[in-house]
């Protein structure tokens, strides 16, 4: 459809511009992240090297923002894209510790702005393009195989009752036989 092949570039474009920049320039990303980073790092353990850590993060960004942006694998990359931007997302702009409303102001609209593009992506990453998804194809099989293991227990007790008769009737036969 047209509205996916032009809106999917104009939403990775600023990953790819984002994770470009992190890979490059990490340094200028490292004392905005330390804070997150060694919250997480207290309770999981990370690689001591900050800047290698927002380099990944770069390049998560700018692979899932090229992917996205071609149409290749786009819900596997909106969902790469959506994981790198809820933390890049808090420790980029925490509005709720600004004591500078003008400054509070910026970084809530900055906030919302990603909120915003983590909505899109999220979309993104549950849009199947009209094709059935993956529950919906597994749902189906398995009423496919309900269906056939319904039809097998009626044969199977059609069969049952087919050779009952026909055990009844050689007996019969048999009995006629001797008499």
């Amino acid at each position: 459809m047209l509205v996916r092949r032009i809106a999917r570039p104009m939403l990775a474009a600023m990953f790819v511009v984002g994770g470009l920049s992190q890979l490059r320039r990490p340094a200028a990303k490292v004392a905005t992240a330390a804070p997150l980073l060694d919250a997480v790092g207290s309770v999981v353990p990370l690689p001591a090297d900050q800047a290698t850590l927002v380099r990944a993060n770069g390049a998560a960004m700018l692979a899932g923002g090229a992917l996205l942006a071609t149409g290749r694998m786009p819900r596997v990359a909106s969902t790469l894209l959506a994981g790198s931007l809820v933390p890049t997302t808090i420790a980029g702009h925490p509005f709720w510790s600004e004591t500078d409303p003008a400054r509070r102001e910026q970084q809530k609209v900055q906030f919302l702005k990603n909120v915003g593009l983590l909505g899109g992506l999220l979309l993104a990453a549950v849009d199947t393009e009209g094709k059935p998804g993956l529950s919906y194809r597994a749902r189906l099989m398995g009423q496919g195989v309900q269906r056939s293991l319904r039809t097998t227990r009626r044969e199977a007790r059609h069969l049952s009752h087919a050779a009952a008769q026909e055990a009844r009737l050689r007996t019969a036969q048999a009995q006629n036989a001797l008499s």
